[in-house]
């Protein structure tokens, strides 16, 4: 391969990493090194199950995929052996899995990311990590708008019953 090959291909792998990290609901930069052939598997097809997904990327190609992408700030972050977890649909699930993941195994820890756009810590990631997903939010929201209606449903249940009991 010439030079200028070489140049073009890493500046097409540059276009795609910033397009991915410009997409991204969130993104988790983890640490992977140590990570078996059988524990990096068994992770992607965690993450692929949830429609995340995972990439290896160096950190030159990441630093200047983030300049590309208009992201200031995770310099600090791209240090080291990098991978990038990102979901284009879901906030909550990359951390979420990640975070679950690096429970169970030695050798994978979070070291930042974005979370809609915004740059965000370690921290950030597991906080969010042990937030409930849509679907449990959703749960969540439902059933306190139900409360009001339920209870004054069982009021006027209640009422009615002390008035038949009155008349009776």
């Amino acid at each position: 391969m010439t030079k200028e090959t070489v140049i073009m291909k890493k500046q097409e792998e540059v276009t795609e990493v910033a397009e991915k990290l410009k997409a991204a609901a969130s993104v988790v930069v983890v640490d992977s090194l140590g990570l078996t052939v059988e524990e990096v598997t068994n992770l992607r097809k965690e993450l692929r199950e949830n429609d995340v997904y995972m990439k290896v990327v160096k950190n030159t190609i990441l630093r200047r995929a983030a300049a590309e992408a208009g992201i200031e700030g995770m310099d600090s972050v791209f240090v080291g052996p990098s991978a990038i977890v990102y979901s284009e649909s879901e906030v909550v699930a990359p951390a979420k899995i990640v975070a679950e993941f690096a429970d169970k195994v030695e050798h994978l820890s979070i070291k930042g990311g974005l979370i809609e756009g915004e740059v965000s810590s370690a921290e950030d990631i597991n906080a969010l990590a042990k937030l409930p997903d849509r679907d449990g939010l959703l749960s969540m929201l439902l059933s306190v708008l139900q409360a009001p209606v339920r209870n004054t449903a069982l009021a006027i249940k209640a009422v009615a019953e002390s008035k038949e009991d009155d008349a009776a």
